[in-house]
């Protein structure tokens, strides 16, 4: 089990994320269009086991329209040509 730190008292589940990689919209070159580097994360707030009641609530607050009806938080990024920067990339704003 790999634990990926939110905060300081709170770290989250790596199988809680799951992950899917997409092409990239826009500029970027000709092979862009043609490799999946965009990443998109979704994490579901109201089934994690790991988020106390009171960050599960503001989370879903904050979230706006990345957080689906079913408590779904959605984080896309597509900034970077690889995807593994942009991977990181949304695992940081998450």
């Amino acid at each position: 089990m790999v634990l990926i730190p939110v905060t300081r008292a709170i770290a989250i589940d790596e199988n809680e994320i799951e992950e899917s990689f997409v092409r990239a919209s826009g500029a970027g070159g000709q092979n862009i269009q043609r490799v999946s580097s965009a990443v998109r994360l979704r994490f579901d707030i109201l089934g994690s086991p790991n988020l106390p009641e009171p960050v599960r609530r503001r989370l879903l607050r904050l979230g706006g329209s990345r957080v689906s009806r079913d408590g779904v938080l959605v984080i896309a990024a597509q900034e970077h040509r690889t995807q593994a920067r942009n991977r990181q990339a949304a695992l940081e704003r998450l």
